[in-house]
């Protein structure tokens, strides 16, 4: 195409605007396999080539050659998404920014100034290395990057603590660059930040992030099994909900889940329901006995040594459960929940009796902005038909159950869009066009009279 090698000229560097086939596809698609609804709807979606910008004022050149030619866009950080939130619906550019990885700065007061390509496990190793750690991180921290993930995640390990990606102010500030016929640079923090985040790219490309860390803690690993699913969620929820008990990590999983974990099967006695921790290493000789004193057979406990530990129990919690389940059968896929704290255990009771064994326990903990804590999970779903998939997702929010739909393909039904609109507002103003990942934020109609008076 004529365009690529326009893009080319762009960057001045013909290996950065790939058009390889192969590498296209490659590089047009992320993890929406994890979702059986969308293999088949985005399985032969993807751009016309691929470019790969270094700084702010490429982006803001690709991206004002591609408002001109009317060449949808859509940005890419490390492709771990599950919603396929990179994948283009209708060709076009791809906007790889894995090559914007520098880290300006970890600050005395625990801010990590960082372009969006930088990966979470490179900020996690050097953050600990000066006295900090991320708030909190998806199970894919080793591949994932942070613009990546405050573009379509939303929280992890380190939620139980710290809460997840879009309260207690843990994203400060972002650099955002708008598609108009001359891009803007905007600054945006403090509350403005919430235009932005979790809109997968829709309404502005953001190149640097302000992004607030935790203090280090040295953290321990903990497995712990139980003889029934009640007795394990009650501890787990106890410890959850104790202050006293300084936690980054607590995961529930129903038998036989713990099973699908190849590489550590031998934590999961047959049969056994098992949680997973990361506990205060000084904390964890009492929360041994505190365990077994409840009932739990401890079957692993080791100093955690950061991300190259091994066994690394967090590569089986939050979205890797859903990964280690599929490997064992490809009939498996989840569901993302939100329970109630107050009628949790009646929820659970009702799903059970309807769905039985199509429907497995996987719960995981949060504290929400108000701080209170959210009994979660990612259940796995036994997949047979679409229907029947539907037909879970409206038995639990029927009895109450909040459902963020990962079988969707869009903002809004994915469970995260802002009822006060402020992202689709910030797409209207900074996307008159809608170039930017069209079709993914289905409220939107462009502003075509607007963008051609520009």
């Amino acid at each position: 195409m004529e365009s690529n090698t326009e893009l080319a000229k762009l960057l001045g560097d013909s290996r950065r605007c790939l058009t390889a086939p192969a590498v296209v596809e490659r590089l047009s698609k992320d993890f929406y396999w994890y979702s059986p609804v969308l293999r088949k709807r985005l399985e032969d979606k993807q751009a016309d080539a691929v470019v790969q910008p270094v700084d702010t004022d490429e982006v803001r050149r690709i991206l004002r050659f591609c408002f001109a030619h009317d060449i949808p866009v859509t940005p890419r950080g490390a492709g771990t998404g599950n919603y396929g939130q990179a994948i283009p619906l209708n060709g076009g550019v791809v906007l790889d920014l894995s090559l914007m990885d520098r880290i300006e700065a970890i600050t005395q007061d625990g801010v990590a100034v960082c372009e969006p390509g930088v990966r979470l496990g490179v900020l996690e190793t050097q953050a600990r290395t000066a006295g900090w750690e991320l708030r909190c991180y998806p199970s894919t921290i080793v591949k994932a990057s942070v613009g990546g993930f405050l573009g379509g995640g939303s929280g992890g390990i380190g939620s139980v603590l710290n809460g997840n990606l879009r309260d207690y102010d843990t994203v400060r500030a972002l650099e955002v660059v708008t598609m108009e016929q001359e891009p803007q640079v905007h600054f945006l923090e403090g509350q403005a930040v919430h235009d932005i985040l979790h809109a997968w790219g829709t309404n502005g490309i953001i190149t640097k992030i302000w992004l607030a860390l935790a203090a280090k803690v040295d953290w321990a690993q903990c497995a712990v099994a139980f003889g029934s699913l009640s007795a394990a969620f009650d501890f787990s929820e106890r410890i959850a909900n104790a202050p006293e008990w300084t936690k980054r990590l607590v995961t529930t999983f129903e038998w036989p889940i713990p099973s699908y974990f190849s590489p550590v099967k031998q934590l999961a006695p047959e049969g056994k329901h098992l949680i997973f921790f990361l506990i205060a290493q000084e904390q964890l000789a009492a929360f041994e006995r505190e365990a077994a004193e409840a009932g739990g057979a401890v079957t692993y406990s080791g100093h955690y040594e950061g991300l190259s530990t091994r066994p690394l129990l967090t590569d089986y919690t939050w979205n890797h459960t859903t990964l280690w389940a599929i490997k064992h059968d490809e009939a498996y896929t989840y569901l993302q929940c939100a329970f109630d704290p107050d009628r949790v255990r009646e929820q659970m009771r009702q799903l059970k009796e309807r769905f039985g064994d199509e429907f497995l326990f996987h719960m995981e903990f949060w504290k929400n902005g108000a701080g209170l804590m959210i009994p979660g999970a990612i259940p796995l779903v036994h997949f047979t038909t679409e229907a029947r998939l539907n037909e879970m997702i409206a038995f639990c929010r029927a009895i109450g159950v909040f459902v963020a739909n990962p079988h969707v393909n869009n903002v809004e039904d994915g469970g995260r869009y802002r009822e006060d609109n402020v992202q689709l507002i910030a797409k209207r103003r900074y996307d008159p066009k809608g170039l930017l990942n069209p079709g993914k934020m289905l409220s939107f109609e462009p502003q075509v009279e607007e963008a051609a008076r520009l």
